[in-house]
C-alpha cells in the first residue's frame, strides 16, 4: 500500500478521516501539525479524543510540552526516520495535517544546516537599508537565481539568510537543497487534500471556536499562559486572543470572535498553500460520510 498524505485546510475532518482510515487499514497515524506536538492544549488545537489516541496509534501528537521549542528541521529529521522505519516493517501510514511547511519539507527535503552569524546579517541589513532591498535581491539573484526566484524581493529576512549561507560557506541554499532529500521519489506516496466550499467551511470553523469555549478552552490557556509557551507553541491560535480577554483588554465576545477571524484567515492560507501543488488529489467532502471517503482513497492506493 501506497504511504496515504491526508492534508489541506483545518475544519476539513482531516483527522477523523485518518483515523478511521488507519483503523480500517491496521495503519499508524503520523500527524502533520505543528500544534499537535504539544501536551497541554486539547480543547484549542481541536485534538483527537483520548479514545481515538488509544485505539489508534498517532505519532507526533502529544510529544513535548508547551514550554518547549519544536520546528520543522526536527519534525523532517524525526518523522523521515520513522516513516522508513515503519515502510520497512510493511506498517500501513497515514500522514495527516495541515501544517504546509512541515507537509513540503517530508515531500522535498529541507536545508537548515547553517548557524546564523549575527554579525554578517547586521551588516548585510545595514547594506539593504543604505542601497535598499532590491540591491541585495540583485545580488542573490546573481549567486543564486534558482533560490531568488522562490523569494519575493520584498522578502529580507530569506534574501539575508540565502545571502549569509554562501558567504559562510561558498554554497547556495538550492545546492544544499539538492541533496536534502525528501520522501517524494523515493516511496510510492499517494496525497489527497479535503476541500469544502469557502462558506460552510467558515460556519464549521465558526461552531469550532464555540464547542471550545463551552469545552474550556478559557481555562486551558489559562493553565498553557502559567506554564509560559515557548516562541513556537505561542503560535497556537487561541493562545494570545485568549491571553487578551484574561488582561482585561477585550471581552470574551470579542475573543471569540478574534479566534473565529484568525481561523478563517490561518484555512485561507492553508488553502493557498496546498493548492499550488499539483500532486494533490482533492476531494470535496460535503455531505460525503466517512466511509465514503474511505472507500474512495482505498480505492486509489
Amino acid at each position: 500500500m501506497k504511504i496515504v498524505f491526508i492534508v489541506g485546510p483545518t475544519a476539513t475532518g482531516k483527522s477523523d478521516l485518518a483515523s478511521k482510515l488507519a483503523e480500517k487499514t491496521s495503519g499508524y497515524v503520523i500527524s502533520c501539525d505543528s500544534m499537535l506536538v504539544y501536551k497541554e492544549p486539547k480543547v484549542i488545537t481541536s485534538k483527537p479524543s483520548s479514545d481515538i489516541l488509544k485505539k489508534i496509534k498517532h505519532y507526533f501528537v502529544d510529544i513535548i510540552s508547551v514550554k518547549d521549542i519544536y520546528n520543522v528541521f526536527l519534525y523532517f529529521k524525526e518523522a523521515t526516520e520513522l516513516i522508513k522505519k515503519l515502510y520497512k516493517k510493511k506498517i500501513s501510514m497515514i500522514v495527516c495535517g495541515g501544517t504546509g511547511l512541515y507537509f513540503k519539507a517530508l515531500l522535498d527535503g529541507i536545508f537548515g544546516g547553517v548557524s546564523a552569524d549575527e554579525k554578517l546579517r547586521r551588516e548585510l541589513k545595514k547594506e539593504a537599508e543604505e542601497k535598499g532591498k532590491e540591491y541585495l535581491y540583485n545580488k542573490l539573484k546573481e549567486i543564486d537565481h534558482h533560490t531568488a526566484e522562490k523569494i519575493s524581493p520584498s522578502d529580507l529576512k530569506r534574501i539575508i539568510r540565502a545571502l549569509e549561507v554562501y558567504y559562510l560557506t561558498g554554497k547556495t541554499i538550492s545546492w544544499y537543497k539538492k541533496r536534502s532529500k525528501g520522501l517524494w521519489g523515493e516511496f510510492p506516496i499517494k496525497i489527497f487534500g479535503l476541500t469544502l466550499r469557502r462558506d460552510l467551511l467558515y460556519k464549521k470553523i465558526n461552531e469550532r471556536v464555540e464547542n471550545m469555549f463551552r469545552k474550556g478552552a478559557v481555562e486551558e490557556v489559562r493553565k498553557i499562559l502559567e506554564i509560559g509557551p515557548s516562541i513556537t507553541a505561542e503560535k497556537i491560535i487561541g493562545i494570545k486572543e485568549i491571553d487578551l480577554f484574561l488582561k482585561g483588554q477585550i471581552s470574551l465576545e470579542e475573543a471569540k470572535e478574534l479566534m473565529k477571524k484568525n481561523t478563517r484567515r490561518f484555512a485561507k492560507r492553508q488553502f493557498t498553500w496546498f493548492r499550488k501543488d499539483e500532486r494533490i488529489d482533492w476531494i470535496d467532502v460535503e455531505g460525503k460520510s466517512l466511509d465514503s471517503l474511505v472507500e474512495r482513497i482505498l480505492r486509489d492506493v
